[in-house]
């Protein structure tokens, strides 16, 4: 079953020099265990693949539900430096929402995911 992060998480990002920082946190606690299995950090460095330079370390937070990532080489340089427009990292919340994972149906089923088509 293909799950949009837009339908089961919700996110806020940051930055700090060069690095855009981005919280997800699921918007049922039932729906945490899914976003671990399923947003590695290697899954997001993919989704940012030609938007940030460097890599992608992951955290988690059990205790709120929710997943942590840093976006190494996101920025150009870091606010002060950079000529991107958003060069403080606010809309990779956003852009992370976007993307889409594959559950298999009966752990979607039992987790009441929503899915989209």
């Amino acid at each position: 079953m293909h799950i949009r992060l837009l339908d089961i998480a919700h996110a806020r990002s940051g930055d700090k020099g060069d690095t855009a920082n981005v919280g997800l946190i699921a918007l049922n606690p039932a729906w945490y265990p899914v976003l671990v299995r399923y947003v590695t950090g290697a899954r997001v460095a993919q989704h940012f693949a030609g938007q940030i330079t460097g890599g992608v370390d992951r955290f988690e937070l059990p205790n709120l539900n929710a997943l942590n990532f840093l976006l190494h080489g996101a920025l150009d340089g870091g606010g002060t430096l950079s000529l991107k427009t958003d060069a403080q990292g606010k809309v990779y919340s956003t852009a992370l929402l976007r993307m889409v994972i594959d559950v298999p149906d009966d752990e979607a089923t039992a987790a009441g995911l929503p899915a989209f088509r």
